[in-house]
């Protein structure tokens, strides 16, 4: 696949800037450090070119955004999608959630972006800076003399190895060469924890997400959370946003978002991103995708727009909850 480079990136905002193609940019911005890369939007050729990154640390899908950002600026806004955040794109515009007309989507390649746990689990702590060439990251920190090589392969997020597409599937111009959608492991973390007992499972995630903080990063990053009015914000709901007071309570926000997303999750891993505490709540929704494949065919939220997920279309064909328990039992 052919690689961008942020220069071209660059060259292609300020151009469309200076054409009033559009009057803002929504894309990546620099931070303190090479892998502290946040959303930004950028308007005039002087930001772009001063705080604009295009790198190995680039994950946020920024499709999420445009909800906000689309509809409170004059004329269009440019952003740069990433093969799975287009999936994500299509499904905010299934569910009406920003103007399409209001935003000119170029589409980048992408071969993976790294974690940066995993970096630091091979480098260790004390990271000044993170230079790239041909894949492969140089790591210098504050107790080498020397950078250390680390391949991108190495340290790839884990929904980068189990990537499902680099096809995008929206844009208005396409920046070097598309690619294809993939056959990947992305399911095979789920049938491991489907072999287990139904008691090993419960330990499984008793132990995962007992970690969790409540800080609502996972919720508040999911392009499929757009609920202007979150139940956990409530004060009269009696699950606002506190301290676990019992165990259940901390497996309850977990619970209810991922029936919340059920066949609109895209899978872009946003949530096990950024989530502090390091839990894999992507494989919470990619059980529910396994069997939504599995008992209604195969699907994939955001592919087209307009597109209704299989939970939201009754048919004389739907399986019966019966039918789901003894294919579990039979299973067993």
């Amino acid at each position: 696949m052919q690689v961008i480079t942020r220069e071209q990136l660059i060259e292609k905002a300020v151009s469309l800037l200076a054409a009033n193609t559009v009057s803002c940019v929504l894309g990546w911005s620099r931070g303190e450090f090479d892998y502290d890369v946040s959303p930004a939007v950028f308007r005039s050729e002087e930001e772009v070119r001063r705080n604009f990154v295009w790198n190995d640390f680039c994950g946020a899908n920024m499709s999420k955004y445009l909800i906000s950002k689309a509809s409170g600026v004059d004329g269009k806004i440019l952003v740069f999608l990433k093969p799975c955040d287009t999936y994500s794109f299509n499904q905010l515009l299934t569910e009406h959630k920003f103007d399409r007309e209001k935003v000119y989507v170029v589409a980048v390649p992408c071969d993976g972006m790294a974690d940066f746990r995993l970096i630091k689990k091979v480098c260790g702590e004390g990271i000044i800076s993170i230079d790239s060439e041909d894949a492969i990251l140089k790591v210098k920190t504050l107790y080498s003399d020397s950078p250390i090589s680390v391949p991108l392969t190495d340290v790839l997020a884990e929904r980068c190895k189990n990537c499902k597409s680099k096809k995008h599937v929206a844009y208005d111009e396409l920046l070097g060469e598309d690619g294809n959608v993939l056959e990947s492991g992305r399911f095979d973390e789920v049938k491991k924890l489907e072999a287990m007992t139904a008691e090993e499972r419960f330990e499984f995630w008793q132990n995962e997400l007992s970690r969790c903080i409540r800080c609502n990063a996972c919720r508040d990053v999911c392009p499929a959370c757009t609920c202007e009015k979150c139940v956990f914000n409530n004060p009269s709901s009696g699950v606002e946003n506190k301290a676990a007071a019992n165990s259940f309570e901390e497996k309850l926000f977990h619970i209810i978002r991922a029936f919340h997303v059920a066949g609109r999750c895209t899978d872009c891993g946003e949530c096990s991103r950024v989530c502090p505490q390091n839990i894999p709540l992507h494989l919470l929704n990619r059980k529910f995708i396994k069997d939504i494949n599995e008992f209604y065919g195969e699907y994939q939220a955001g592919e087209e727009i307009g597109l209704r997920a299989p939970l939201t279309d009754y048919t004389t064909e739907d399986i019966e909850p019966c039918e789901i328990f003894h294919r579990r039992d039979t299973d067993a």
